[in-house]
């Protein structure tokens, strides 16, 4: 096993207004992940950062995407790709941030 491949980067993620609110941060968040960087590798590390998010950005049970929630990186929307597809370098050198984002619906 390649012993740089357990070294924890840092992960720039960017939350919306309300799970900002709920956590008491800013509206940039750092995480520690391990390679390979993945959504579910970096949900994991936010819920483990800040445990009142838990079940906020995916559904408890089942592990989910929240529906009102989408995930962007690098300008591509990723919100239908496997949560444990590798995520751009840009996002795990922390070149650009993972966003998630409050989906807007109305009728």
């Amino acid at each position: 096993m390649n012993p740089s491949s357990l070294t924890p980067l840092t992960i720039r993620v960017i939350l919306p207004y309300h799970l900002r609110n709920l956590a008491h941060v800013g509206p940039e968040v750092a995480s520690q992940v391990v390679e390979p960087v993945t959504i579910r590798r970096v949900l994991d590390a936010i819920e483990t950062a800040y445990p009142m998010l838990r079940g906020t950005i995916r559904e408890y049970e089942t592990g989910q995407r929240r529906p009102f929630l989408r995930f962007f990186a690098c300008a591509e929307d990723w919100s239908l790709e496997s949560v444990d597809k590798s995520l751009p370098s840009a996002v795990s050198e922390g070149k650009e941030p993972l966003l998630i984002i409050g989906a807007i619906a109305g009728g």
